[in-house]
């Protein structure tokens, strides 16, 4: 039963949160582990791809924070920041181009 639960965990890919379903996905990597990062205006998300050890969770975090800015060419709003080392979610502060 655990191997049919991890084969079919395996072949399912990152999806968006419904409010970002159709925003454009950008897949970054970064210290050999696979990001996907949506934006849709000034809101983004974050997704890690794949398992981290709980002693990993920390420095993924960081990283996810430090992606968003790089791919989207916003800052963060770090009050809005919600979520963890798996899915994070949040508000951006955009010049008019970068939306």
């Amino acid at each position: 039963m655990r191997l049919i639960l991890l084969i079919l965990l395996a072949g399912c890919a990152a999806s968006p949160a419904p409010e970002f379903i159709g925003a454009k996905r950008v897949e970054v990597e970064r210290g050999g582990r696979t990001y996907a990062v949506w934006q849709r205006a000034e809101r983004f998300e974050v997704v890690r791809l794949g398992y981290a050890r709980r002693v990993q969770h920390h420095d993924i975090r960081a990283t996810m924070l430090a992606l968003v800015p790089e791919v989207t060419g916003c800052r963060l709003v770090e009050s809005s920041i919600q979520g963890d080392s798996g899915e994070m979610r949040g508000r951006l502060t955009c010049p008019s181009a970068a939306q």
